[in-house]
């Protein structure tokens, strides 16, 4: 699932395409929102909340959407080739200069945009967002002191923007074994605040690093590294699964630096 620093990218190239123009064309391939046409609206802006996007239009109304597992944005100029037409088109929006679509969203929804608490008011403080906290990201992750701390990152409740990337690479910069309790951590404020700084850094990137070394096969500590040598101690990467039954989600982390 694509992580905050790749919603919030998605967010600004919308923002650039889209804000201060009048829609020309949307195309909703969704059948609740199939007879919704918002030709004529003015975009106001695009914005990442967490892992969500928010196009806003001058008309109070906004376009919900979230990328889920394999949701992508391909924005391209109006006067190019046009778009294939595919299965996996969500949502079209047009304007003279661009044409932006939004293939296999998990969300795509409107709703008015004073009710967008509706769909993201759950969120804890965004970690790339205006309202980044860390004192309350804390306050939210020390709710529940004996909940495993990597299943408490991934809790969008606590804070939002952090996937099993960053939560992995987090965890091991901060020397800490995925699943101690939230409740052990000697500083959960230094915890999130790694967090916040690697996604900040990787926001304007489409990889995401997070040793510092950008070449193939580099680019990260432990994430996707199963079974191969730690780049610090040289004990051999271990693989498991977190999370309550149904919701698993991955985790990387090495025996020996993260205790």
């Amino acid at each position: 699932m694509p992580e905050g620093d790749v919603v919030w990218n998605t967010a600004r190239r919308l923002h650039a395409a889209l804000a201060g123009q009048a829609l020309t064309r949307s195309d909703f391939r969704v059948p609740r929102y199939a007879t919704v046409n918002l030709a004529g609206q003015t975009v106001t802006e695009a914005v990442s909340r967490g892992k969500h996007l928010l196009i806003r239009t001058d008309r109070g109304l906004t376009v919900h959407t979230h990328l889920k597992m394999e949701g992508a944005w391909r924005i391209q100029p109006a006067s190019g080739r046009p778009l294939r037409d595919s299965h996996r088109l969500r949502l079209l929006l047009a304007n003279r200069d661009w044409v932006a679509a939004g293939y296999q969203l998990g969300i795509t929804e409107v709703l008015r945009t004073a009710r967008e608490d509706q769909v993201v008011g759950h969120l804890g403080p965004d970690l790339l967002g205006p309202d980044w906290d860390t004192a309350t990201a804390v306050a939210r992750l020390a709710r529940d002191p004996d909940r495993p701390v990597g299943e408490a990152l991934l809790d969008q409740r606590n804070l939002a923007g952090l996937g099993t990337v960053y939560m992995a690479e987090t965890l091991f910069l901060r020397g800490i074994d995925p699943s101690r309790p939230v409740g052990s951590v000697d500083d959960l404020s230094a915890l999130v605040e790694a967090g916040h700084r690697l996604l900040d850094a990787n926001k304007t990137r489409f990889e995401q690093v997070t040793t510092g070394d950008r070449g193939p096969g580099r680019e990260n500590w432990v994430y996707g590294r199963a079974g191969r040598p730690c780049r610090r101690c040289g004990t051999l990467i271990r693989r498991g699964e977190q999370g309550p039954p149904g919701q698993e989600r991955l985790r990387f982390w090495c025996p020996s630096c993260q205790t």
